[in-house]
């Protein structure tokens, strides 16, 4: 039997709705208002692990424009040279840096109908993490000093070991959690028994980046630079969150 336009789409309706009333009731089960559970107690609660850094992660660039291939490769060569005698002369080993990218592409000049090709140029993004936070200033000093061949530059403050610091803010959730259970057990009459479920979503912060340095070459500036705004201040500390929903038994 074939149905006409109208009655199609009418019974597509009709089916779509069941669909609504069947698919709803399954999703709210998820809900723990939807099917409470007799002698039971469901909470969700917060948790943090605030701490400060311990690493810093410094991110700097290499890049080298000449009209040759070869001259580029060579000014960015000795560059990395000079950053590889200011990572030992600070007690480093070249070998803790990372190379993220390096690429070596034409530069064109499309001033005039024709592309002309005017030049190359070598980029290399290099980043090292320091342990030792008296050596940012040194580090961050003489990659200004450099030749004009480095930039962007910038660091950022991190907890190295992030995953610890996770499960101390899921424990103190946890702690919360069943701070809270224990406040309804009590006020209920009853006692609290042991944990049934729980489900866990811990948050990682972004990185601290607290400046971006730049190189500044002034003729006839001061012979002491100016200290950056951030000197003398404390790194920002790090704060993990964690979210728990726990289900517990009462007695």
């Amino acid at each position: 039997m074939r149905l006409r336009n109208w009655q199609f789409v009418a019974f597509s309706l009709l089916a779509f709705t069941a669909m609504l009333f069947i698919v709803a009731p399954l999703g709210a089960q998820d809900r723990s208002s939807a099917t409470p559970i007799p002698n039971t107690v469901w909470v969700g609660a917060d948790g943090k692990y605030e701490a400060g850094p311990d690493t810093v992660l410094v991110q700097f660039s290499i890049s080298a424009q000449e009209d040759k291939l070869q001259d580029a490769n060579q000014k960015a060569s000795r560059a990395a040279d000079h950053v590889r005698q200011l990572l030992r002369s600070n007690g480093l080993d070249p070998k803790d840096a990372q190379v993220g990218q390096f690429s070596v592409q034409p530069v064109y000049d499309y001033k005039n109908s024709k592309r002309k090709l005017v030049g190359y140029r070598v980029d290399t993004n290099i980043s090292i993490k320091l342990k030792d936070f008296s050596k940012v200033g040194p580090i961050a000093q003489g990659l200004s000093d450099l030749e004009d061949v480095t930039g962007n530059q910038s660091l950022s403050y991190l907890l190295d070991d992030m995953e610890a610091a996770k499960i101390k803010a899921v424990e103190d959730a946890l702690a919360r959690a069943r701070g809270e259970a224990n406040s309804v057990a009590r006020f209920s009459g009853r006692t609290l028994g042991e944990l049934s479920y729980a489900s866990v979503d811990t948050y990682e912060p972004s990185p601290v980046r607290p400046m971006a340095f730049a190189q500044a070459r002034v003729a006839g500036a001061m012979a002491a630079p100016a200290p950056p705004p951030t000197a003398e201040f404390g790194a920002q500390k790090i704060t993990v969150t964690a979210h728990v929903n726990a289900l517990y038994m009462l007695k």
